[in-house]
């Protein structure tokens, strides 16, 4: 007899799906028009393109059109998505009013054009996308975000015990490392995985060709974090999923890694920064710096080009100290100008170590080229940070609170997908 779907399941066949099957109709479903009606409520193919501008703007590489599609696909699973929250929330009583989407749009459009507002839908409209666009996505993000707090948050439960273990666990960690890691997650079910997989090698090779992690995430991140770009802020890879826990303790600053599988998905890591816990990070040190500067005629040869760094290196480096250093310059044929409290932290990496390891009025090796100009930093103060005193009571259980809010409000959204009416045109 032979055996039922369900019967010839195995763990690697959870569905029980023969080897040698056919398929009867159209293999290529990602071809039809990218639109849908979710619960009676349309997404048109416009709403993607809009949507599409403004992951597709913060690339800096030429996207090819197979990518472009998947890209797509993604844009529509991730509108139905959003639609599925403003739904919800709106189901459950839950209303955004459009002067709390005005405000937050505006802070957006401050934070990257100042004070011109209107520019930020001269921007938006440049790139192919809208001012209605990025508000339907605000509505989304705060809409979910206020059905967590009232759905979820009140019934999520952290002990002052649990509070005070891990408190502990952190002074006994003090000088170890810890880590400032963006991350995009993916959800995944053993059905989808080979397809969830997929996409998020694609987001890695377009973040690798240059797109923003900051606006992917925002786009395409299924965890809480996605509203601020994907950033978790410092953590301790302890407190990471042991998958995650253990990429990261071999990331270096800028480095980016995935799909790394998880319970329940995937993740892209991005290490945005590293320090050591409960240790005071030299880069926050405030510096004193003047910065001395040559610039080059046109048509010196090479030779003529090396013996006048060398003769400006020579000359800056006997200056005795900060307080000749305006007249020495001068006397060199070179401008000198001073910064005062700069963060060590805000200069190339190239520079900080340099300029960290000097003592008052020790200058850097030059630096830059004959076409641009050769620069030397002269360091004249610095205040060096404070010993870090680490997370209080209250914010690490703010901390452990928000973990487990985005466990339970991934498996919300799962839900909500689980029920919907969705039909594809």
């Amino acid at each position: 007899m032979q055996a039922s779907a369900q019967e010839a399941a195995t763990l690697d066949n959870p569905l029980g799906i023969p080897g040698n099957f056919t398929i009867l109709g159209s293999d290529s479903p990602n071809e039809r028009k990218a639109t849908a009606i979710v619960n009676g409520q349309v997404i048109t193919g416009t709403d993607v393109d809009q949507r599409v501008a403004l992951v597709t703007s913060a690339s800096q590489n030429n996207i090819t059109a197979e990518d472009l599609q998947r890209l797509r696909m993604q844009v529509l699973r991730n509108l139905i998505d959003e639609t599925l929250q403003i739904q919800e929330a709106s189901a459950q009583e839950i209303e955004i009013s459009q002067a709390e989407i005005d405000d937050t749009y505006n802070g957006v459009a401050a934070q990257n054009f100042g004070q011109e507002v209107s520019k930020m839908g001269e921007y938006l409209e440049s790139i192919g996308s809208s001012v209605g666009s990025l508000k339907r996505q605000i509505h989304g993000e705060l809409a979910w975000q206020r059905l967590l707090r009232r759905n979820i948050s009140p019934f999520v439960n952290v002990s002052e015990e649990e509070v005070n273990e891990l408190l502990k666990r952190l002074e006994d960690s003090r000088g170890t490392e810890e880590y400032r890691v963006g991350e995009i997650f993916l959800s995944a079910t053993p059905e989808n995985q080979a397809a969830v997989q997929q996409n998020a090698v694609r987001i890695v090779e377009q973040l690798r060709a240059g797109g923003s992690f900051v606006a992917y995430a925002r786009q395409f991140s299924e965890a809480s974090t996605a509203a601020v770009g994907g950033d978790l802020g410092f953590v301790r890879a302890a407190q990471l999923p042991s998958e995650l826990a253990t990429v990261v303790r071999e990331m270096q600053p800028g480095q980016l890694v995935g799909p790394v599988p998880i319970p329940g998905g995937f993740s892209v890591l991005y290490l945005i920064d590293k320090r050591q816990v409960l240790m005071a990070d030299p880069r926050d040190a405030l510096l004193s710096l003047k910065q001395i500067s040559l610039t080059f005629p046109q048509g010196l040869s090479d030779t003529e080009a090396a013996a006048r760094v060398e003769a400006f290196t020579t000359g800056v480096q006997a200056i005795p100290g900060c307080g000749g250093a305006d007249a020495a310059a001068a006397a060199l044929g070179a401008s000198i100008v001073t910064n005062d409290q700069i963060r060590a932290r805000s200069l190339p990496e190239a520079l900080q170590n340099l300029v960290l390891n000097l003592q008052l009025g020790q200058v850097t090796p030059p630096f830059g080229s004959v076409e641009e100009g050769v620069r030397m930093l002269m360091l004249c103060g610095r205040d060096d940070p404070q010993v870090a005193s680490g997370p209080n009571f209250d914010q690490m259980m703010a901390q452990l609170e928000d973990e487990r809010v985005n466990k339970r409000a991934q498996r919300y959204l799962r839900d909500l997908r689980n029920d919907a009416y969705i039909d594809y045109n």
